[in-house]
């Protein structure tokens, strides 16, 4: 079906308005504001799990209209005038996360905790900073406008898009926006290293590019926990050696044991889970009456199930405070845990060379290319799981 007439200032992009509901509008075309910007025709654009945590109302700050959507990319079209290293009519890859490249975090590869990117204070009462901007994400990262759409603005533009080598198609490349550094920064948060043996909760797109990203850093034994069995069956086809653990058939720590042969593993535990997963009923009820924002229960059954001494990377997205946290499991067993929001750009030049090689193939978790026409569709499949869907690529121009 072709895409509805828009007019020459005019756009299609996907809306968020309310619980469950977006749609596809016809929006302003961005322009130039600061001389550091460039506009993108978007060519390829993804809906990611994090997206659902907006299109389900777990995180707060959105407002009827927002523009979807922060893993894209495409041609550039305009340039300000400070931009020097971006070129008109080449194609590139945005991050997710905005960075200046000049503060004191973006210098030490925190891009995505950047100062001057987010103008919001709405977390400083809670974090005690306020966070770095994010593309179509919500007001408390920014309230920018999201690249679910057919052109958007780039801030910063030479610290935010990484060019794409000539001949390399669109599915290649798409998911450096986000998901592809966000497994990547997983295993790494886990520290993970040739020889680990390393768990991973999640086998949605972000914890099967975790899984790949642990073999990749030379993880000798992975195994990957979930309880969706179209995803598991998925994750082993593309991944053959990785085991994989239903946990609503077993428990999860003796299983994890039986698979390592020990009780002295999993050294590295990879968490992509995050908000809005519950596994009790008594954190269903607690987020229903606001007894708390996050549940703990993946990261209580991480605690229990990693070996002592071992190393935690939490890259699930999450909002505020849990309740009945293991605490004392955590420092008893004598465990590092470490998380953050990912700084794409930091892991830029090594995953692209890794891609060009195919010795990471993040395309594969791929199942689904469709229009952005239909975006409300790919997010009803996305949510509910239906028709084998484990990533969604959408074409604005299709």
């Amino acid at each position: 079906m072709a895409p509805p007439v828009v007019g020459p200032d005019e756009m299609l992009a996907c809306a968020w308005f309310g619980k469950e509901k977006v749609e596809v509008i016809r929006a302003k075309k961005p322009h130039l504001i600061e001389s550091t910007d460039a506009i993108m025709k978007v060519t390829s654009t993804c809906i990611c799990g994090s997206d659902l945590h907006l299109y389900l109302g777990f995180v707060p700050g959105m407002e009827p209209g927002d523009i979807m959507g922060h893993e894209f990319m495409g041609v550039i079209e305009e340039v300000g005038a400070d931009v020097r290293k971006v070129k008109v009519g080449q194609r590139y890859v945005s991050c997710f996360d905005i960075g200046c490249g000049e503060c004191f975090y973006c210098k030490h590869n925190l891009f995505s905790c950047c100062m001057r990117s987010n103008p919001s204070n709405m977390t400083c009462g809670l974090y005690g900073h306020k966070l770095g901007g994010f593309y179509g994400y919500s007001h408390i990262t920014g309230g920018f406008p999201g690249g679910q759409a057919q052109y958007v603005r780039i801030l910063w533009a030479d610290v935010n898009l990484l060019k794409v080598p000539e001949g390399m198609e669109d599915k290649k490349v798409v998911l450096l926006s986000d998901i592809m550094p966000t497994g990547w920064h997983g295993a790494r948060l886990a520290n993970v290293e040739k020889g680990s043996r390393v768990a991973v909760w999640g086998c949605g797109p972000v914890g099967q590019l975790a899984a790949h990203s642990a073999f990749v850093q030379g993880a000798e034994k992975v195994a990957i926990i979930d309880t969706i069995p179209y995803r598991l069956e998925y994750a082993k086809k593309w991944l053959p050696n990785l085991h994989t653990i239903n946990f609503s058939k077993v428990q999860v720590a003796d299983a994890l044991h039986d698979f390592f042969g020990t009780t002295t593993a999993p050294d590295c535990s990879v968490e992509c889970v995050g908000v809005h997963y519950t596994k009790s009923w008594r954190h269903k009820l607690e987020l229903l009456a606001g007894a708390e924002t996050d549940p703990s229960d993946t990261i209580n059954e991480i605690i229990f199930s990693t070996r002592k001494g071992g190393n935690i990377g939490v890259i699930g997205a999450y909002v505020g405070f849990c309740d009945h946290y293991n605490l004392g499991g955590f420092m008893e067993k004598s465990l590092h845990m470490a998380g953050g929001q990912t700084p794409c750009q930091k892991y830029w030049p090594e995953l692209l060379k890794l891609i060009q090689e195919a010795t990471l193939t993040p395309w594969k978790v791929i199942t689904h290319e469709l229009p952005l026409t239909e975006a409300p569709h790919a997010y009803k499949i996305f949510n509910e799981k239906q028709d084998g869907c484990v990533k969604v690529v959408m074409h604005p121009w299709d």
